[in-house]
């Protein structure tokens, strides 16, 4: 174990030796659940689609690897250029890594306002004209939400009277909505 330590904290083990300990306490503590795993992306260097965290970790835990298997196989005045090898290595094989773990990871789209354009609603309140209006919308889930909605023109619509979402106005945060007849 001594001779472990030794390497581990000796040229050129030791510049990656105390980073890799700041992992393993950020680990401890993002096990004990002071700490969540949702952080930001690192996009940086090809490294984004995963937490910063997670990205990070591999990459110093590689770039600490090959530089203790490089202390102990390079010889001399080569193992100047350990280090600068090594982080490189650890890159490439944290690149190769997470390639996978972005899918598992890939975030879900969130629904938007833009997803009722072209979705057929019924008005709710007494009629829906160019300034005001409500219309009772279903979403792909099938949930359904009351919006605002305005129509262009002469357009009047009614209680219970089908519209078309057409637009969206964000701006004004309504719906432009159109008569919309449905055939059977």
């Amino acid at each position: 174990m001594s001779e472990f330590l030794h390497v581990a904290m000796s040229f050129p083990t030791v510049f990656f030796s105390f980073p890799l300990i700041v992992v393993v306490g950020y680990w401890a503590v993002v096990i004990t659940g002071l700490f969540g795993l949702d952080g930001p992306d690192a996009p940086w260097l090809g490294l984004g689609g995963v937490p910063a965290g997670v990205s990070l970790s591999l990459l110093i835990a590689m770039a600490w690897l090959l530089s203790l298997i490089g202390s102990r196989f390079v010889p001399g005045s080569l193992l100047l250029a350990v280090p600068a090898v090594a982080l490189a290595g650890g890159w490439l094989g944290t690149r190769a890594l997470l390639s996978p773990l972005r899918r598992l990871l890939a975030k879900e789209r969130l629904p938007s306002r833009g997803d009722f354009v072209g979705r057929m609603c019924v008005i709710r309140t007494g009629q829906a004209t160019h300034d005001f209006g409500q219309a009772e919308v279903t979403a792909a889930d099938g949930s359904s939400a009351v919006v605002q909605v305005r129509t262009t023109g002469q357009d009047h619509l009614a209680r219970g009277d089908n519209a078309l979402i057409f637009e969206y106005d964000a701006d004004g945060e309504f719906f432009w909505v159109m008569p919309y007849e449905s055939e059977l």
